[in-house]
């Protein structure tokens, strides 16, 4: 009877804990700017061409991974096709998310105004854009973006 109550108990004690263990693990949402705040980063986008910029980086690691491993004419041009911006774009909304409107708009402003800021911007000298912008064309390279 002793060894019973003890099982119930210890039972009765996991049916408590586990719940709670479970809900503790949820993710975590990554910051995004607001809905203002992106469309203004839309037009940072496009007034630095980091699209471009964007396309170029990985078009560049794509042709030196096919040159190395001597990728046929067909999966170089089926990787290359993979390569699209949306899949990376939340990155980049990341990276805006804790400016404010007119930090943004003063951003704007800068890189619409001066061609130099266009080349070099805070989008291509940050470090962890950088870093995701790597990881993000090792993944195409990969193949992880192909259409199955």
């Amino acid at each position: 009877m002793k060894n019973l109550k003890k099982h119930a108990f210890l039972v009765l004690a996991l049916f408590v804990f586990i719940p709670s263990v479970c809900i503790s693990q949820t993710s975590v949402s990554v910051p995004m700017p607001t809905q203002q705040n992106t469309i203004i980063v839309n037009k940072i986008i496009d007034a630095t061409n980091y699209k471009t910029y964007f396309v170029d980086y990985c078009l560049t690691k794509i042709n030196e991974t096919s040159f190395k491993e001597k990728w046929n004419e067909q999966k170089t041009k089926e990787i290359t096709e993979s390569i699209n911006f949306k899949n990376f774009r939340d990155a980049v909304y990341n990276m805006f998310a804790f400016y404010n409107e007119v930090d943004l708009e003063t951003l704007l402003k800068a890189y619409e105004k001066d061609p130099v800021y266009q080349t070099t911007n805070v989008m291509t000298t940050n470090k962890v854009l950088l870093n995701n912008l790597d990881i993000y064309a090792k993944d195409i390279v990969a193949g992880k973006y192909l259409a199955k």
